[in-house]
């Protein structure tokens, strides 16, 4: 049986309506943006092979993500997960991760949780609202066998602090830094296959 790994993409969130759409009015498009960009996720399947079964759901509205909407649609997604699964959130994604895991219990065993580029509190260009995390972090610590963080130094979305505050919460996880990949808006993620290979 294929080893099963789910990808858990990241998305903007806003206190409330109004907030999003003044920030639609302000947002100056380029031409640059309308093109059609590959990213790691979209080739991550690829990457790690045929022996890999890679999910990567759409989550519900990414430009206005409210907690709930996402925690309703990954639950629809859980029956499919299978004993031993690989759950990668990035950005919003590992934030969601981490607070649902922090509040819920899977029927299931977790191989490892990825946290990649994930914010851990508000930033300065965006409040966390409803995916803020909560205090405790027990559930999280006792039903996953492995937690890994991710941070690239210079991500100019999520400071460098944020990795130590889960390291703080998180203390059997393991923090990988790289340099110079920013937010990880790249075609591909070799040190992300690495990890997942190895587990």
């Amino acid at each position: 049986m294929k080893k099963q790994v789910l990808v858990i993409h990241g998305g903007t969130t806003y206190p409330n309506y109004t907030d999003y759409i003044d920030s639609l009015k302000s947002i100056q498009l380029e031409l640059s943006d309308l093109l059609y960009r590959v990213d790691w996720k979209d080739n991550i399947t690829a990457d790690l092979g045929d022996e890999y079964e890679v999910l990567v759901p759409r989550m519900p509205n990414t430009t206005n993500a409210q907690y709930n909407e996402w925690r309703i649609w990954f639950e629809k997604i859980t029956p499919f997960l299978r004993d031993d699964t690989v759950l990668v959130g990035h950005s919003l994604g590992g934030i969601f991760l981490a607070k649902y895991l922090s509040e819920n219990t899977l029927n299931i065993t977790i191989k490892a949780v990825i946290l990649v580029a994930a914010p851990f509190r508000d930033l300065e260009s965006e409040k966390l609202t409803n995916f803020n995390l909560q205090d405790t972090f027990s559930k999280l610590n006792g039903n996953i066998e492995n937690t890994i963080l991710i941070q690239s130094v210079d991500d100019p979305v999520v400071p460098f602090e944020h990795v130590n505050l889960y390291k703080d919460k998180l203390p059997s996880s393991r923090v990988v830094l790289l340099q110079n990949n920013g937010h990880f808006n790249q075609e591909h993620f070799p040190e992300l296959v690495s990890i997942i290979e190895e587990l």
